[in-house]
C-alpha cells in the first residue's frame, strides 16, 4: 500500500509545482513583454536494491517561450518593441546584467532610462544617462537622440545606444524576479542586428484560453492522486482490520 501512497504524493506535489508556473504565466497575462514559462511532468524510476518497481512524477522546467506577442501601437516616444529575435539588456536588481522584452521605458527622476519596473537600461558604458530635453527619439538600432531644451531642431544630439542582444534562446533561463538571464552567467554581445520600433510595446505572449486550459486540466489531475491516496488509505484500515480478526 505504501507503494501507492508515495507514488500518488509524489504526483500531487509536482502538479502543484505546474499548477504554480501556469497560475504565474495567467497572471502575467496583461504584462508587457512577458514570455512564458514551459512546465512539465516525467516519470522517474527510483532505483535501489532490486527491481525498480516504484515511479515517482518530477516537474522541471523545460526551457521558456520566446515567441513574439503581439505589438500594440501607443505613439509614445519612449515606447519600443524589439522586431524578431533579440532582447533589451538591463541591471538587474543585484547589479549584474539581465535581459527582458519589456520596451516601456521612462525617464527617473535621476535622469536614468529604465524600464516600466525600474530596471535600469544599459547602454555600451552602463546605465544611460538621459539630459533634460524637450524631444527624445530612439532609433531602429537603439541609438538615443535628444533635443536640448531651448534648441533648434536641427541640433538633435546622440547620448546613448541602447544595448542590445540576440543570445541563443536555449541557453537563457528565467529567474525569480522574470528577467532573463544566460545559463552560464555570462554576459552576451551586442548584437548589431538587432533592430526595435518606437511607438509600440510588445504583448505578454501568454494564452489566456489555454493557461486556464491547462489549469482545469492540472485540477483534474490533482484530484485523481487526492483520490489515490485516500484509496491507500482506506486499502490499510481494511488490512489492519483483517489483520486484528481472531
Amino acid at each position: 500500500m505504501d507503494r501507492m501512497l508515495y507514488v500518488a504524493a509524489s504526483g500531487a506535489s509536482q502538479i502543484q509545482r505546474a499548477q504554480a508556473v501556469n497560475a504565474n504565466n495567467l497572471a502575467n497575462v496583461g504584462t508587457t513583454g512577458f514570455k512564458a514559462q514551459f512546465e512539465a511532468l516525467r516519470a522517474v524510476p527510483l532505483y535501489g536494491p532490486g527491481h525498480a518497481s516504484r515511479v515517482y512524477a518530477l516537474s522541471e522546467t523545460p526551457g521558456i517561450d520566446m515567441s513574439s506577442g503581439s505589438l500594440q501601437s501607443t505613439g509614445r516616444n519612449l515606447d519600443i518593441a524589439v522586431n524578431g529575435k533579440g532582447l533589451i539588456a538591463i541591471q538587474a536588481p543585484d547589479g549584474g546584467e539581465a535581459y527582458t522584452r519589456a520596451g516601456d521605458l521612462r525617464v527617473s527622476a535621476t535622469g536614468i532610462l529604465e524600464t516600466g519596473a525600474g530596471h535600469p537600461v544599459l547602454g555600451d558604458a552602463g546605465p544611460i544617462s538621459i539630459p533634460d530635453a524637450q524631444e527624445l527619439e530612439i532609433a531602429a538600432d537603439g541609438t538615443i537622440s535628444v533635443l536640448p531644451v531651448g534648441q533648434a531642431p536641427s541640433t538633435m544630439a546622440v547620448v546613448g545606444r541602447i544595448k542590445l542582444v540576440a543570445p541563443p534562446e536555449e541557453q537563457l533561463v528565467k529567474g525569480e524576479d522574470g528577467l532573463l538571464r544566460l545559463q552560464d552567467g555570462s554576459v552576451a554581445n551586442p548584437a548589431a542586428e538587432v533592430r526595435v520600433a518606437s511607438g509600440v510595446l510588445e504583448t505578454s505572449n501568454v494564452s489566456s484560453v489555454e493557461a486556464l486550459t491547462t489549469m482545469i486540466h492540472l485540477a483534474r489531475q490533482y484530484e485523481t492522486q487526492v483520490k489515490l491516496m485516500k484509496t491507500a488509505e482506506e486499502n490499510d484500515a481494511a488490512s489492519a482490520k483483517l489483520m486484528s480478526i481472531g
